[in-house]
């Protein structure tokens, strides 16, 4: 009762808000110009989606909160995610208006992420606390900038984001993870209201307000499920979720340093670009990365109920092929 309760809050917050963002956005001028090459939209959109995303999530939480009566202590590690995401809301917010250097960007990042260390939402495998800190500053970076990149074409991310959670959803349900559980519904609503207003030809983008939040919670969320109840080899579990901005971080940055440009400048080099410059069209592209995003939550599911065996396997088997479809991408070349 009170999961559907939390996505339909989150949605209907998050639907509501978004006609008002969009006119918000173009009153005052706060629009995404296509005025460079790496560009790939034709008109100026607005791009205070991310407003409403995380609004939805905060309201939906805090109705929550009020409404059910968990032991004291259950709900503790929202606070830390509350924290967390509204300090790195904010920086995304102020990147919008006006582009920070991305030093900046990394600082905040690493306060937002001890600030979930300090609320216990951490990596927990080792024994000494600061390689537990380090792993999980790592994980948590890779995250949100991985869903920040992965931000190039209409409907992208806000598809990575809904399956994303969804799946967390699942692993964690039967463990009654309960802020996991609460967190990715809230999540999953507001982001599914979002795209609707972003699916192609898009009315709003999420700007990195959205993307770098989307992020921060999404990592807040994969680091408070249980995934090795069976064996070690399901703490892969969360990165083939994530598998898609991962695939695309490491894609673009491996192949922007390989020209002896910057990783942290823009380019065409994304896997949704180039395929969308092979010939496919921006809705047979979000076609494909859902039905990708969809059997690589399916696998990081079976992986945690599947013997150590069979999960090798199948962690095997995702890494060949992700490996070929690098090399047959890198065959594509898009001009700047």
């Amino acid at each position: 009762m009170f999961y559907i309760l939390t996505v339909l809050i989150s949605f209907l917050v998050s639907f509501f808000l978004l006609p008002f963002c969009i006119k918000f956005a173009k009153k005052f001028g706060i629009l995404d110009h296509p005025t460079s090459s790496i560009k790939t939209h034709l008109f100026s959109t607005p791009y205070l989606g991310g407003f409403a995303i995380a609004v939805g999530f905060w309201i939906s939480l805090i109705c929550i909160r009020f409404l059910t009566h968990f032991p004291t202590g259950t709900l503790r590690s929202l606070r830390g995610i509350f924290m967390g995401s509204f300090i790195i809301f904010i920086l995304g917010l102020i990147d919008d208006i006006k582009p920070l250097d991305y030093k900046i960007k990394f600082i905040v990042q690493l306060v937002c992420a001890s600030v979930l260390f300090q609320y216990g939402i951490a990596i927990k495998i080792f024994d000494s606390q600061i390689i537990n800190y380090f792993f999980s500053v790592l994980w948590i970076l890779a995250i949100i900038n991985g869903i920040n990149i992965i931000d190039v074409m209409d409907g992208l991310s806000s598809t990575v984001i809904i399956l994303s959670s969804f799946f967390f959803f699942l692993i964690g349900l039967p463990q009654e993870n309960i802020y996991v559980n609460f967190a990715s519904l809230a999540l999953l609503g507001a982001t599914f209201a979002f795209f609707i207003f972003n699916f192609p030809p898009a009315k709003i983008f999420m700007g990195d307000a959205g993307s770098l939040t989307s992020g921060f919670i999404l990592a807040s969320i994969s680091l408070g499920a249980q995934y090795s109840q069976k064996h070690l080899i399901g703490l892969f579990s969360p990165v083939l979720i994530l598998a898609v901005p991962f695939f695309d971080l490491v894609f673009v940055m491996f192949h922007r340093i390989r020209k002896g440009t910057s990783p942290f400048l823009g380019s065409k080099d994304h896997f949704a670009l180039r395929l969308q410059h092979f010939g496919f069209t921006k809705k047979n592209i979000l076609l494909r990365v859902s039905i990708t995003c969809f059997v690589l939550g399916f696998c990081a599911w079976l992986i945690t109920i599947f013997p150590a065996k069979w999960a090798f396997v199948i962690l095997g088997c995702i890494g060949l092929l992700g490996i070929y479809f690098a090399t047959w991408l890198s065959l594509i070349e898009v001009r700047e």
